[in-house]
């Protein structure tokens, strides 16, 4: 049986399903088939998204399951939401805006301050 997922990377997103039929052939739907946008992604996106639920977002369970860093981790979720059509925060805006909170905890920065830094990194 083909992998679908390689049909997609060669001809791209306007590929339609016409056809989907039994593992033994004796029955056959005609139409056209609606994908998900899941169905568009990798094999290994979709085993990352496998892991992820299974884990559920624990992500030193990923980690250990996967054989693979927290940074490695962080990377395949952002590629995974990107390829799903959603936009990604750089990590480097979280990294500031958990400094300008420890900042606040501290009484190194107001709150108006922060109001201000906050809104600079949307």
């Amino acid at each position: 049986m083909r992998d679908i997922t390689k049909a997609f990377e060669l001809i791209g997103a306007d590929l339609v399903v016409t056809e989907i039929q039994s593992k033994k052939k004796d029955i056959t739907v005609r139409g056209e088939f609606q994908l998900s946008k899941f169905d568009y992604l990798t094999k290994e996106q979709q085993y990352f998204i496998e892991v992820f639920i299974k884990n559920q977002g624990n992500i030193k369970q990923i980690e250990k399951e996967l054989g693979i860093s927290y940074p490695t981790v962080k990377k395949s979720l952002e590629e995974v939401t990107s390829a799903l059509g959603y936009k990604v925060e750089d990590s480097k805006d979280d990294e500031k805006r958990i400094e300008i909170f420890e900042k606040i905890r501290k009484g190194e920065l107001s709150i108006e301050d922060a109001e201000a830094l906050l809104k600079k990194l949307k």
